[in-house]
C-alpha cells in the first residue's frame, strides 16, 4: 500500500500544486484540506505517513498543527512550508518538532526530497520500535 500524505494549506492553489507534485512524481496518495480545523478528524479516519502544513493559516497555524499531529502520533513527521520564512520561525518549528522546514517559492525537487527523507525516517523509526518490542 502506498503511503498517504496529508497536506494542509488555506490556499487552494498551493494544495493543488503540492498534490500534483506528489501524485505525478511518486506513488504516494495525497489528501488535502484548506481547513486546518479538520485535522483531528482526518487523523482519526485515515492513516498517514507524514503531514505537510503551511505555517500561516486561518483557524490554526502550522505550529499548532505540529502539536495536534504529535499528540495523535509523536512519530508522525510534519514538514512546514511557508512564504514567511525566517530563522526565528524555522527554529520555533523545529523546536516544536517539525521534521523539516521549506520556504516558498520552492523547487518541486525540494519537496520531493523532504518527503522521501521524512517517510524514510518514519520507516526507520517504526522498524526500531518493532525491534525494541521484540
Amino acid at each position: 500500500m502506498a503511503e498517504r500524505i496529508l497536506i494542509l494549506d488555506d490556499e487552494v492553489d498551493m494544495l493543488l500544486l503540492l498534490e500534483t507534485i506528489i501524485t505525478s512524481k511518486t506513488d504516494y496518495e495525497a489528501i488535502t484540506t484548506n481547513n486546518p480545523l479538520e485535522l483531528e478528524e482526518l487523523l482519526k479516519t485515515h492513516s498517514f505517513g507524514m503531514v505537510i502544513s503551511d505555517l500561516k493559516m486561518l483557524g490554526r497555524d502550522g505550529l499548532e498543527v505540529i502539536g495536534v499531529v504529535h499528540a495523535h502520533d509523536p512519530a508522525l513527521p510534519v514538514v512546514i512550508i511557508t512564504a514567511y520564512g525566517s530563522l526565528e520561525s524555522a527554529q520555533e518549528a523545529v523546536r516544536r518538532g517539525a521534521y523539516d522546514y521549506i520556504t516558498k517559492p520552492f523547487r518541486k525537487e525540494q519537496v520531493l526530497i523532504a518527503i522521501e527523507r521524512a517517510l524514510e525516517w518514519r520507516r526507520i523509526t517504526r522498524e526500531n520500535e518493532q525491534l525494541k518490542g521484540r
